[in-house]
């Protein structure tokens, strides 16, 4: 039976490098996407960039940016975060397994599997710093280890907060520190196993540092583990710093991350990556501001009111209070990391709007994402197309040598990538700078 499903994997490979790839990404860029008429397969579209050496190749940026290695050796590196004194962390979870549910999930992880480092993670934070101010790390060190599969962390005040996959835990820090060595506490469970499909949590605190934000990303696609399995996920949860209390913030967001406040407007926004086994143009991942009390959808519908007819049963309830997210990033590019630029590190064009991080596509035949693309703002809004800015992470015999996850941004305000592919962070400057 294996063999069968295996070779059906196989077929389906192929297949979605053919009539099934998928149309020009650039047609769903912006605010008002373009929908095709929805495709239904008994197995979908399935095409991921194997993993190559990156044999000292870089990534490719314009001519007024310069790229260039921060720190390497990383056990899969997917969260970065700058703290007040301008040491940077990296976050190294060591992601749960899930059980299989359907037949079907073996042929999809075993897809997916070709496109993810082989280096296994170490549920560890490493404290990297840039003491003499020269662009490369010169001191590292393992801040805190011996957490579960943790993915977001912020610092309030003299505490650090770290959302392991199954809780948000709290240690007692202080910036310059290079080794946490008081345990930490728990502020509050978050919903864990033992299916936990979306296990990163992503993790930010409001600008007075009063409440925490976090993401929750659903336990299905469409919720074939049935809806028990949904209670609690598939929202942002705003949690109280002081007492661990948590209240939804906002609902219907299948997988938010990338969690961070607008730093002109205090807006909440995310990037969230949307349902599959639509087609290859459907749905496509998105970000947005996060409008408390809204409904997004997921799992009865997407892009605002378009019904989804796989959910049973139907709720139309649902489906008439879901609004539209603000800006498109084109179908299963995989966002994972957004951070707004208010720094001066990079050229004026870069201003003020937002890098994101796109993981890259596993189900349509032709690959979309692997690379960390721009949107302009203008009065807290996205005022044009999204604009490609670090690319060749994929080779030329379309291998995969590298795949952003997340962004951050130094003291300096130099673009930080984090590359869990090639477990490298990246640092991207002004050409001069």
């Amino acid at each position: 039976m294996r063999a069968l499903l295996l070779l059906a994997g196989t077929a389906a490979l192929l297949a979605g490098c053919g009539a099934r790839g998928g149309g020009d990404p650039s047609t769903q860029l912006g605010p008002n996407p373009r929908l095709p008429a929805i495709n239904q397969y008994v197995m979908p579209p399935m095409h991921v960039a194997g993993v190559t050496a990156r044999n000292g190749a870089v990534p490719t940026v314009p001519r007024d940016l310069t790229v260039r290695p921060y720190a390497g050796d990383f056990r899969n590196v997917r969260q970065l975060y700058t703290l007040s004194n301008g040491d940077v962390l990296a976050v190294e979870p060591k992601g749960p397994s899930e059980p299989v549910q359907r037949p079907k999930d073996i042929i999809v992880n075993w897809v997916q599997g070709f496109g993810h480092a082989k280096t296994g993670g170490a549920d560890r934070i490493t404290l990297l710093r840039d003491s003499d101010g020269d662009g490369r790390v010169d001191q590292r060190s393992v801040l805190v280890d011996h957490l579960h599969a943790p993915f977001g962390v912020v610092q309030v005040g003299g505490d650090l907060y770290v959302a392991n996959t199954d809780a948000i835990v709290r240690f007692p820090f202080t910036p310059g520190q290079t080794r946490i060595t008081a345990p930490g506490t728990i502020l509050t469970q978050l919903p864990g196993g033992p299916i936990d499909h979306h296990w990163t949590k992503s993790l930010t605190a409001s600008p007075d540092g009063s409440k925490l934000y976090v993401g929750i990303g659903s336990n299905s696609n469409i919720t074939e583990n049935g809806i028990e399995a949904e209670q609690e996920r598939a929202r942002i949860w705003e949690v109280d710093r002081a007492s661990g209390a948590h209240r939804p913030y906002a609902t219907g967001l299948r997988n938010p991350n990338g969690l961070t406040f607008h730093p002109q407007t205090g807006q909440l926004w995310t990037v969230v990556n949307e349902r599959d086994e639509l087609g290859p143009d459907l749905v496509p991942d998105y970000m947005t501001a996060v409008t408390p009390g809204a409904f997004y959808g997921w799992p009865y519908s997407y892009w605002g009111q378009h019904r989804d007819p796989r959910v049973q049963p139907q709720r139309p309830d649902l489906v008439a209070r879901a609004i539209l997210p603000d800006y498109s990033l084109s179908s299963h590019v995989a966002p994972l990391g957004m951070a707004f630029n208010t720094g001066t590190g990079l050229p004026a064009r870069f201003a003020g709007g937002a890098f994101i991080a796109e993981h890259g596509s596993w189900n349509r035949g032709h690959l979309n994402g692997y690379k960390v693309v721009y949107v302009p703002f203008a009065n807290g809004r996205p005022s044009g197309k999204a604009v490609d800015v670090v690319t060749g992470f994929i080779d030329a015999s379309g291998k995969a040598r590298g795949r952003p996850v997340t962004v951050a941004f130094d003291r300096t305000g130099a673009l930080l990538i984090a590359d869990d592919v090639g477990n490298m962070v990246w640092r991207v400057s002004a050409k001069g700078r």
